[in-house]
């Protein structure tokens, strides 16, 4: 007798997100995500910290933790804080320091500790993606401060926290990415820092510093981290990341918080430790190689960036408004007011072109709606004009 079958469907709780499709290949013109230069993954060195690191801690692997601190590997935490002493002017204790599965978990946490359903978040108008997402599913009220060429405009900022608090409101903290923003790419300069620092202070709100790009900015020259402008007061919790200097695919992410703070956010930590073998390679391989390696990588990355921007002027010049990055993977490019570029998704997909359309990249849909974020880490230079192109045939006919 043949079984009609269960439907599992059925069983789904109500509230879920809709269900992805089958992954069917990338297309070859790939511009979507936070994919990074393929050429430029040091895999040879990484091969060989691996062997080094697997002599030296296999053993280890044994053990959840490899035997120790849930926080992570002390030799990449030590790493860790002495890299951000150097190219951050931040000193930094490794015993402040929490490894992650990602930049995406050190939101979780943070959005885990400190918020409740309800709670007011200030962030930048446009702003990660993720970080929006997580918001909403965190239950919320976000609150956009317009941007400029140097980040998050501080008047604005505030203005909102004065509305707020007029209100009877305090946001929980406010969320910003000051060194090579996501998605406009633009760099906080120190003074603004101080006033961001000066206004939070005066308005008895923590900020949360994502520094993730950070050491991607082209002409090398990264400014102080907030956290470091704070002097020990404790109003800042950091995160960052190897997947933009190493590879996306490794995972590794971290967390630097006051121990009031961290403690909590290990407590909230319950997956077992992030990947061991991945934190062994990585500080195996950083100790060594890590600043030779971000420099080459800058160089090409730059480069790629022109390619896109000198593509964009030839092709869709008079039409696309852009202010070139300072440092990262992304172009931030804006169409004439009253396309939705949401509506160029299926036309260029059609075309070999996939973008992420401006509207999930911002607070208010609509003020995202005729603007792109632009990946130009992963293709090559001739395939970036070439699928420039292909996307720039779609907007012409869809203004046509």
């Amino acid at each position: 007798m043949v079984s009609a079958g269960f439907d599992m469907t059925a069983l789904l709780r109500p509230g879920l997100p809709d269900g992805e499709p089958r992954w069917s290949g990338d297309p070859p013109f790939n511009f979507v995500g936070g994919h990074n230069d393929p050429a430029s993954v040091p895999f040879g060195g990484l091969a060989e910290a691996a062997a080094v690191a697997l002599a030296r801690h296999g053993p280890a692997l044994a053990r959840y933790n490899l035997g120790g601190s849930p926080q992570g590997h002390l030799p990449l935490r030590e790493f860790i804080a002495a890299a951000l002493d150097r190219r951050a002017q931040m000193p930094t204790d490794p015993s402040d320091v929490l490894v992650t599965s990602g930049s995406l978990q050190a939101l979780d946490l943070v959005n885990a500790a400190l918020l409740a359903p309800g709670d007011a978040v200030v962030v930048e108008e446009a702003t990660y993606a993720g970080t929006l997402s997580r918001l909403a599913e965190q239950g919320a009220e976000v609150h956009g401060v317009g941007l400029d060429r140097e980040g998050i405009r501080i008047d604005h900022l505030d203005e909102t926290l004065s509305t707020l608090a007029a209100r009877g409101r305090r946001p929980k903290f406010v969320y910003t990415i000051p060194t090579v923003q996501n998605p406009t790419g633009t760099v906080m300069g120190v003074e603004r820092r101080h006033q961001l620092l000066e206004v939070a202070r005066r308005h008895g709100v923590a900020i949360f510093e994502d520094d993730c790009y950070a050491d991607l900015v082209f002409d090398g020259q990264r400014p102080p981290t907030i956290r470091s402008l704070d002097g020990g007061g404790g109003q800042v919790v950091y995160c960052g990341s190897f997947s933009k200097t190493l590879a996306p695919a490794l995972r590794v992410g971290y967390i630097v918080a006051d121990w009031p703070v961290m403690g909590r956010l290990l407590a909230l930590k319950t997956d077992a430790g992030s990947g061991a073998l991945e934190q062994i390679v990585v500080a195996e391989y950083a100790n060594s190689h890590f600043d030779a390696h971000v420099a080459q990588l800058t160089t090409v990355l730059n480069r790629k960036c022109q390619a896109m921007a000198a593509a964009l002027r030839e092709r869709l010049g008079g039409v696309a408004e852009f202010e070139p990055p300072r440092g990262g993977i992304f172009l931030w490019a804006s169409l004439p007011a009253g396309v939705d570029t949401a509506e160029l998704v299926g036309p260029a997909a059609a075309a070999g072109v996939e973008f992420n359309p401006g509207a999930g990249w911002c607070v208010d849909p609509a003020y995202g709606a005729r603007r792109m974020r632009l990946c130009f880490g992963h293709l090559e230079e001739q395939a970036i004009a070439e699928g420039i192109g292909a996307l720039a045939a779609v907007v012409r006919a869809h203004l046509d």
